[in-house]
């Protein structure tokens, strides 16, 4: 599967080298242009491509992992035709992704003025997009095993579309994590957000001894 990223800082670079090591090919854009990526793409090998935000789009499935005030732009321009677009943000309003107690504060109260999840606002501004929210319950260090025999990390995942959280569950399960399906955007993504009662939580599937 050719898989296109919007945003290719730490929490990008993280999951393309995982889904590189599966067997898939990346292609990564950021807001700098291509040019800016090519000591990440020598990096990842030759499955990894760089490219512009349109190329990234083109793709079999687009995962979004800019920080979260920045996705509003980010996502702006694209004409979405169906495309599978994970959500990777977490609702941190001045602070970078990962989890912090912090970003926690700021994102109860900027996302209760809404009365809506920070991935409804997502699928929100791309209209045609196939919104699934994944991967982003946890700070990226957790995922930084790439080896075989790394633990089976869970990663939640919501959805309203269900043979689009079918793709990513399988995706995710081919990689070596243990996605689990919460639902809903509103019901399964209010309990992972930034906030919410799972955000944050490390679990890991335990492998049978044989």
């Amino acid at each position: 599967m050719k898989i296109g990223f919007i945003g290719a800082g730490k929490v990008g670079k993280n999951i393309a080298r995982h889904l590189i090591n599966a067997g898939h090919q990346v292609v990564l854009s950021n807001s700098r242009g291509p040019e800016s990526l090519q000591g990440l793409v020598d990096e990842l090998g030759p499955r990894a491509k760089a490219g512009t935000k349109d190329e990234a789009v083109h793709s079999d499935l687009v995962m979004l992992c800019v920080n979260w005030r920045d996705a509003q732009e980010a996502l702006k321009g694209i004409a979405w035709k169906g495309q599978i677009l994970v959500d990777v943000t977490n609702a941190h309003i001045d602070s970078p992704p990962d989890i912090s107690l912090e970003g926690v504060t700021r994102s109860r109260v900027a996302l209760a003025k809404t009365a809506r999840t920070s991935s409804e606002l997502i699928a929100e501004w791309a209209p045609g997009a196939r919104l699934v929210k994944s991967i982003s319950n946890m700070p990226m260090i957790w995922i930084d095993d790439f080896s075989e025999s790394k633990p089976k990390t869970v990663l939640f995942t919501s959805g309203d579309d269900p043979e689009a959280k079918r793709v990513v569950i399988d995706l995710l399960s081919g990689v070596g994590f243990a996605p689990i399906d919460l639902g809903s955007l509103r019901e399964g993504g209010a309990m992972y957000q930034v906030g919410g009662p799972l955000s944050g939580l490390e679990f890991h599937l335990k492998r049978r001894l044989r």
